[in-house]
């Protein structure tokens, strides 16, 4: 009798045990996709309608804002910091070296807090704006939908420094993209669904220099055709663009590992998650499975998006994006 009381509570406190884990994450971050339904029950649909008519006018314009996300998540957690304009008194990430002359669609953010303003004053972040924003850009070119846990608030400061020591380079190795991932809390498999972004947008010539040049894990044929848009002196036409997907840059798909397996990755890092690595064998799936890919993709995201949010009284709503109260 005592025996078979011991294995109960064993049970039951395993159970509760995983429960506490799956929850933990939501619960410190106070995330949920229902955030603004009583407050801002319009947020959605007009954050959509902005970026249906951004995409629109420029189907790249999905992979940046994107881009804007990741690069907003992985300097101080998801709080809108990417976004703040330099002043007097703020050096911010705009002008750090992994977002200097590259990163885009601030005005497409702006525009859209303008619409959810007039709808909901002081109500919504433009940390949330972006999250939403960047789940709409993915779908509108074709790839998967998901629920965005919302109730993050904005930051009011940042540093240039944290945007150069947190963001990954082009010329990372496998290894590296592994570990700076993993201090975010996302794990391998995260790391490559999150990279599959490169199947939408474009890379500037700076970017790939070296990879088209340098490399010898390289069809030839495409660096030969890369070269042409790219040429070998530094700083002349570095802000040439190049398809991140040489087959289907506005479509988001699996054709970007598809292209790895061909060895026409355009980033030195993109190449490194087919190369005989420890993330190899992932690559290999995402290209002949779609599905696995965006189902992972999806997952992924909502883990990048729980990166260490301001909420509760931290933080504040922003009228200005570009700016802090």
């Amino acid at each position: 009798m005592a025996a078979a009381l011991l294995r109960r509570a064993v049970v039951v406190a395993a159970v509760l045990a995983t429960v506490t884990s799956l929850l933990a994450p939501a619960a410190v971050a106070q995330l949920s996709t229902s955030f603004y339904s009583g407050s801002c029950s319009s947020l959605e649909s007009i954050v959509r309608s902005g970026m249906v008519s951004a995409v629109q006018q420029e189907p790249r314009m999905g992979a940046s804002i994107l881009r804007l996300f990741f690069h907003d998540c992985f300097v101080n957690g998801c709080d809108g910091s990417v976004l703040l304009d330099d002043s007097s008194t703020l050096t911010g990430e705009k002008n750090a070296g992994p977002n200097a002359n590259s990163l885009r669609g601030f005005e497409v953010i702006d525009a859209i807090k303008s619409r959810v303003d007039a709808a909901c004053p002081g109500t919504v972040s433009c940390a949330d704006i972006l999250a939403v924003a960047a789940r709409d850009g993915v779908n509108l070119l074709g790839g998967p939908s998901w629920g965005v846990p919302l109730g993050r608030r904005d930051a009011r400061t940042t540093t240039q420094a944290a945007a150069n020591s947190n963001l990954p380079s082009p010329s990372s190795s496998a290894a590296t993209l592994i570990s700076a991932f993993a201090s975010k809390g996302l794990d391998s498999r995260d790391m490559v669904a999150l990279s599959g972004a490169h199947t939408i947008g474009a890379a500037r010539c700076a970017s790939f220099r070296s990879r088209v040049y340098n490399d010898s894990n390289i069809n030839a044929g495409f660096a030969t055709r890369r070269r042409q848009v790219c040429p070998a002196q530094g700083g002349v036409g570095d802000g040439n663009l190049a398809p991140l997907d040489a087959f289907s840059s506005v479509r988001f798909d699996n054709g970007y590992f598809r292209n790895l397996l061909s060895r026409f990755g355009l980033l030195h890092s993109d190449q490194e998650l087919f190369n005989g690595g420890p993330v190899d064998s992932i690559a290999q799936q995402y290209a002949g499975n779609g599905g696995a890919f965006s189902a992972d993709f999806v997952t992924a995201m909502i883990k990048m998006g729980n990166i260490s949010p301001l909420t509760g009284s931290n933080g504040e709503i922003r009228n200005n994006c570009r700016k802090p109260n």
